[in-house]
């Protein structure tokens, strides 16, 4: 058995994203890319190592290659440990059985034995695909500090979001008296952010208990934590302020895009104090040419800009030509926008190429919805393609 660690994390990154649409085809969400020079997964990893968490178990499924390639051995992350570090933990077969993650509470099941390698007091359960920034470390010292079970973090939301999250109900001293999941009439505001700390004896002893119940989803919002209100244990409600955003839809990816731009931008990734890391290989500077435009944009390594950029996020090696106008969308990387094309509200994935004077979405207004072209898409020169649209790679 490996040496002693206080906390271990388990980060969920096998999920679908569907409702991503054309960016999630070949791509497990936390893969997809954010911010010009990120992907979603940047996020929770930096988190951890910022707040001195340097064990992670990052739990893939779904067209898990190109993430697994991404985090490597961890080194981007500072992660790279030959005690504890990065780790990647697919469903693998075992002696009498060979199955899929079937919950949230099945994948870490399944990885009972990694956590336990390092006899952990805590683990922390993290989501692959959320952007925000948080102190793990603060959160851990007061589940240590109240003696919790389980602690979960919660963030504020208006009444008429309530009903789409699992819903805390507390007493006066943060205690949950009551797990309600996605509930019609909510009692709280309270929403949990899919961030629990156990104690590590804790949760395994519900989970085992859990993988022997024919009847259960094997899910810590439908099965793990019920299971412990009822049964008395103690759980505390850790209130996080800041800003936090799901990107699971193509809506809230766009969203949380732009919250990036601007002087005072809604979310900072500006903070030398709070570094977000990434992987990047060697790429020369951008280069924007006499006569471009670029306006309240994000522009990152490797981009060379001769057309028009305004209020859009640009991913590295991406070219807009001369003549070419990109307003309001988010371009991800190793993409070519043609002369004359126009590109409005829209996001294009990985790899796409646009050609001459095509026109790629409508601009943005109420009740225009954002069109979509997916990984190494080609569109012909001349081609419109409408607002809303969702553009997938023809398969030879």
């Amino acid at each position: 058995m490996y040496n002693h660690k206080k906390c271990v994390a388990m980060l969920l990154a096998g999920g679908q994203g569907s409702r991503l649409k054309a960016l999630t085809t070949k791509v497990a969400k936390p893969a997809v890319s954010f911010g010009a020079k990120y992907r979603i997964i940047d996020f929770p990893l930096s988190n951890c190592v910022n707040s001195g968490i340097d064990t992670v178990g990052v739990l893939t499924q779904y067209q898990p290659l190109i993430l697994n390639e991404y985090i490597g051995n961890g080194q981007p992350w500072d992660l790279d440990r030959t005690f504890g570090g990065v780790h990647v933990l697919p469903p693998y077969q075992a002696k009498n059985s060979m199955e899929w993650y079937k919950g949230t509470a099945n994948a870490i099941y399944q990885n009972i034995h990694f956590i336990e390698n390092y006899n952990p007091e805590h683990v922390i359960i993290l989501s692959g695909d959320h952007i925000y920034k948080m102190d793990y470390q603060k959160m851990l010292e007061e589940h240590i500090k109240t003696d919790a079970d389980c602690t979960i973090a919660v963030l504020e939301v208006s009444l008429e979001e309530a009903s789409r999250f699992g819903i805390m109900n507390t007493d006066e001293s943060n205690r949950i008296i009551e797990f309600e999941e996605k509930p019609a009439k909510p009692k709280s505001t309270k929403a949990s952010m899919g961030i629990y700390i156990f104690k590590a004896e804790k949760l395994y002893s519900y989970l085992r208990s859990d993988a022997l119940d024919p009847a259960s989803s094997n899910d810590f919002g439908k099965n793990i934590i019920p299971n412990m209100l009822n049964a008395g244990e103690k759980m505390i409600a850790y209130p996080f302020k800041g800003y936090w955003k799901d990107v699971g839809t193509i809506a809230s990816l766009w969203e949380a895009n732009q919250d990036l731009l601007g002087v005072d931008p809604e979310f900072d990734i500006y903070d030398a104090n709070w570094k977000i890391y990434s992987r990047n290989m060697g790429i020369e500077p951008q280069y924007v040419a006499d006569g471009a435009i670029v306006s309240n944009s994000i522009i990152t390594s490797g981009a060379k800009i001769y057309g028009t950029v305004i209020n859009s996020v640009i991913g590295a090696n991406v070219v807009v030509e001369k003549g070419a106008v990109v307003k309001d969308s988010v371009v991800f990387s190793d993409t070519v926008i043609s002369s004359g094309a126009k590109v409005n509200y829209s996001i294009l994935d990985e790899q796409v190429f646009i050609g001459e004077e095509c026109v790629v979405g409508s601009p943005k207004d109420e009740g225009v919805e954002i069109a979509v072209i997916g990984r190494a898409s080609q569109i012909k020169a001349g081609s419109v393609v409408a607002a809303g649209a969702n553009i997938e790679k023809e398969e030879a």
